[in-house]
């Protein structure tokens, strides 16, 4: 038994139960994704040289690898929080619904993953 009534239960969690959180999340990836792109434009702009090795070199320093990991996690993450929103509105019937989203977690897992791992190799510097 709970001693808390019955508005204060479910005060700020909408008729979904867990649209508050949803909402701030895609809000504070977005606020990271304005911070990181920026260094990813002006650390871009700086390099001038956009040969391989410079691109190389650049991706090597530990700043740069970590914070373009951190790009590509935060985009992937802010981008299914977005499509799972497309989705639920958009896509008709449980079992569509679930394979869509399936599909779409799916690639950008992928996505992620490839992404990270190329960094990762370049920044470690692994052989061709």
């Amino acid at each position: 038994m709970s001693l808390r009534s019955p508005l204060g239960r479910v005060l700020g969690l909408g008729a979904a139960k867990e649209g508050a959180g949803h909402w701030w999340a895609q809000r504070v990836s977005s606020v990271a994704l304005i911070f990181l792109t920026l260094w990813f434009l002006f650390a871009l702009a700086a390099l001038g040289d956009f040969s391989y090795p410079a691109v190389v070199t650049w991706m090597g320093s530990p700043l740069n690898a970590v914070l373009l990991t951190l790009l590509i996690i935060t985009t992937v993450y802010h981008t299914q929080l977005g499509l799972q929103v497309v989705v639920e509105d958009y896509v008709a019937g449980p079992g569509p619904k679930i394979l869509t989203m399936l599909a779409i977690n799916f690639i950008l897992v992928l996505l992620a993953g490839l992404g990270v791992f190329s960094v990762l190799r370049v920044a470690f510097g692994a052989v061709a």
